[in-house]
């Protein structure tokens, strides 16, 4: 791992350059999935609905897509990211954004 400094020392930035410290994202299988998503509030089951049929999105456009408030999105990609049934990763066309799609 390598360390590199900023122009304030209070300040350390950990940047790897290693392939070994990148995370595999997670692939479930279909039965997992649903198991797993069972256990979660209707929020986070319409939220993965909607990336079932459309991926990746970003929190904006699924809370268009499903028609729940932002904070409610927000919330629900949260317990689905803590069950790992979705994964983010910086959009391409925006990097300022996430985009959210399925483990499976």
């Amino acid at each position: 791992m390598e360390i590199t400094f900023s122009i304030n020392p209070i300040f350390w930035i950990c940047m790897s350059t290693s392939p070994a410290d990148v995370e595999e994202p997670v692939r479930l299988s279909e039965t997992e999935f649903r198991d797993r998503l069972r256990e979660l509030p209707p929020s986070a089951k319409l939220v993965a609905k909607v990336l079932e049929t459309d991926e990746p999105l970003s929190q904006g456009e699924l809370a268009e897509e499903s028609l729940l408030p932002d904070r409610t999105v927000r919330y629900a990609l949260n317990r689905l990211e803590e069950s790992e049934l979705v994964g983010s990763r910086y959009s391409f066309t925006d990097a300022r954004k996430q985009v959210y799609y399925r483990n499976t």
